[in-house]
């Protein structure tokens, strides 16, 4: 009796945390993606999303600027609630998604034109194609099949600077590293519920 009331409190914990990770994981890919499609409508019809950054959203030249910068900043704090609440991954690999997290804040901190936006903005691509490669979520083969691909996706952007579809691939390579937490934490989610319940 006392070890199917330990595993009922188990279960009980580890469910919370995953509701809450659950929450943090969709709030970064709304904030992101319906940030960059809400601000580009405040833009002049110039603004080409194909051609033009999610980064000439939030700035300094923008139009409410603080749409796209609000939408960064979200992210990256979503990221960092995920990290600290996926249990079942690596440490290492929840280390650099937190630090993806940060990194993707900073973004919106040092906003175009300002000489840092580069670095943290490539820091926080990497870190985020990155964190899957070590994080053995949902499953090992999953992580690292989803870390090549995130990375492959990265590695197009940097082919893609300055080209005339930079901004267009950069919204795929965002929106996939958005993406892929929510997807490992839902089917993380489901494993340890089936588990909780055999």
């Amino acid at each position: 009796m006392a070890r199917v009331g330990r595993r009922v409190a188990e279960y009980g914990r580890i469910g919370l945390v995953h509701r809450s990770v659950l929450v943090s994981s969709v709030v970064a890919p709304v904030a992101l993606i319906g940030g960059w499609t809400l601000a580009a409508t405040r833009q002049p019809a110039s603004y080409d999303p194909v051609s033009q950054t999610i980064s000439a959203l939030a700035g300094h030249d923008a139009t409410d600027r603080w749409v796209m910068t609000t939408g960064i900043a979200v992210t990256g704090v979503a990221h960092v609630v995920t990290a600290l609440g996926l249990t079942e991954a690596r440490p290492a690999s929840r280390v650099l998604l937190a630090a993806g997290g940060v990194a993707t804040t900073s973004v919106a901190v040092f906003a175009e034109p300002s000489q840092a936006h580069v670095p943290v903005a490539t820091t926080s691509f990497v870190l985020l194609a990155a964190w899957p490669l070590l994080s053995d979520v949902p499953s090992r083969r999953a992580g690292l099949v989803a870390g090549i691909g995130l990375g492959a996706l990265a590695a197009w952007l940097g082919t893609e600077l300055g080209g005339p579809r930079v901004g267009g691939v950069e919204r795929v390579v965002a929106g996939a590293q958005s993406l892929w937490p929510l997807a490992a934490v839902a089917l993380v989610r489901r494993t340890t519920s089936r588990a909780a319940r055999a």
